[in-house]
Order: C-alpha cells, then sequence, then structure tokens
C-alpha cells in the first residue's frame, strides 16, 4: 500500500477571502471541500449526500449547494439531478485527455515565459526549486509529515516556471488542468508507492533548460515529466481499484463524514 496524505493539505492555494463574514465561511468550506475531492478523501463516483455533508463540514445546505455547483463548473463534481451530486467519475480516456490537455498549455506557456524571462522570473523560479527540492531529499523519511508541503512547492515550482508567459487565461486553465491531474495522483499515491528519484531528476532538469533558456530542452524534459504520471497510472490499472466500494447506507455516511 502506497502513503497518503492527510485529509487536510495545510498551505494547498486557496481562493482568497472576501471581506464580509458569510462570503469568508463559503469560501472556506468550499476549499476544504474541494481539497478532499483532490486529495481523494472522496473518491470517483462517491455521492455527495448533503445531510452528510452538512454535518461533517457544519455548513448550510444553501452554503453546500452553493459550493457543489462552483465544483460541478470544475468537472470535479457531476450534478445528476434528482440523484443529487457525486465526485467525477475517474477513466483511464479522462486521464490521457487531461494529461494530453495539461501538456499543451504548459509547454506552451513555459516556451513563452522563456521568451519574456526576465531577473524577476529566474528568481522566483529558483528560489521555488530550492524549496521543492529541499522537500524532494526528506519526504520519504516522513511522508505523512512532509507529503502535504511537496504537494504544495511541486505546484509553486510548475506555476513559477509559467509565470512570465504573459496571458493571464492561459495561467487559468493550465491550473485547472494542474488540479485535474493532481487528483489523478492522490489516487494513485494512496494505492501504491511511486519513487521519488526520477522526479528529482526531471525537475532538475527542468530547471536546468529553463536557466539555459533552451526552449526545445525544456519542452521535451516537462512533456515527458507530465505524462510520466499517466503512463504509471494506466499501467497499474488504478481506474478499476479507485471505484468507490458499495456500500450501505451506514458505511457509505461513515464514509463520507470520515476526516
Amino acid at each position: 500500500m502506497g502513503w497518503r496524505y492527510g485529509t487536510h493539505m495545510e498551505g494547498f492555494p486557496r481562493e482568497p477571502d472576501r471581506a464580509d463574514q458569510p462570503a469568508t465561511l463559503t469560501e472556506a468550506i468550499y476549499g476544504r471541500i474541494r481539497n478532499d475531492i483532490l486529495l481523494g478523501v472522496y473518491r470517483p463516483g462517491d455521492k455527495l449526500k448533503l445531510e452528510s455533508l452538512r454535518r461533517h463540514y457544519d455548513a448550510s445546505v444553501s452554503t453546500l449547494r452553493e459550493t457543489l455547483s462552483r465544483l460541478v463548473s470544475e468537472g470535479l463534481v457531476a450534478n445528476e439531478g434528482q440523484r443529487g451530486f457525486m465526485v467525477v467519475p475517474a477513466s483511464l480516456a479522462d486521464l490521457r485527455d487531461i494529461t494530453e490537455v495539461r501538456t499543451l498549455l504548459e509547454c506552451h506557456a513555459a516556451r513563452l515565459s522563456l521568451q519574456r524571462a526576465d531577473l524577476d522570473w529566474e528568481s522566483r523560479l529558483v528560489a521555488a526549486y530550492h524549496k521543492l527540492s529541499r522537500i524532494e531529499e526528506v519526504i520519504e523519511s516522513d511522508p505523512q509529515r512532509f507529503g502535504p508541503m511537496l504537494e504544495t512547492y511541486n505546484r509553486e515550482f510548475h506555476s513559477a516556471l509559467v509565470s512570465a508567459c504573459g496571458s493571464r487565461w492561459l495561467l487559468t486553465f493550465r491550473s485547472a488542468m494542474y488540479d485535474q491531474s493532481l487528483r489523478y495522483r492522490m489516487l494513485a499515491f494512496q494505492v501504491r508507492h511511486f519513487p521519488r528519484d526520477q522526479s528529482r531528476r526531471e525537475h532538475r532538469e527542468i530547471l536546468d533548460a529553463a536557466l539555459a533558456r533552451d526552449a526545445d530542452r525544456l519542452v521535451a524534459v516537462l512533456s515527458a515529466h507530465i505524462t510520466k504520471g499517466a503512463e504509471l497510472y494506466a499501467e497499474a490499472d488504478l481506474t478499476r481499484r479507485s471505484e468507490p466500494k458499495r456500500r450501505g447506507p451506514k458505511g457509505r455516511r461513515a464514509a463520507q463524514g470520515r476526516k
């Protein structure tokens, strides 16, 4: 069995809070449920019962409906009409689609960033890599402790790489695809252990190519880095293993209320 994170990832990026208290509470609930879906606390195909969510997150039904509707628009939750809400199922076809789109967007954004690269961009990238590499050195010693930081710093590194691309929409869509691929990666970590050595080498190669302003080399390494996870997922047949278990009413409610 591979290692898995706790149910809450401290430092995981969230949307900024708004000034008024009700909006702040809504954003907090949204962030918690979204993180729990991305981290695999709620598995693909799990029903999201409003009453169970209300008890677990101590939130009103109206807040939960608003939150789930937002997650529907992000492609993380499905609205089944009278049957309620459920976590979007996982499939290898979906994973391949996500991987292809993320690769297309991130590699294009990386090329544009190199064209517009300046000292500030370089400083952001080096700083992000430094934090990521330090965590990669110690992750195996205590995955439960360092896992959340690893994902936070991995996100920061990839975001810093494309941060100079100059396109707000490109960054927005790339970020959405990153989150979609994160959901599959977290499902994979729950089932089996993936060695980190290859990712460490690839992150270093990405940094070196970026600092050398070698766009072709950067795109080649980055593309292989992104697609590697999808290939490992497919090889392990993790879609079948990640399907929700058949539970009775009590068992299903307990699973949905578990933190």
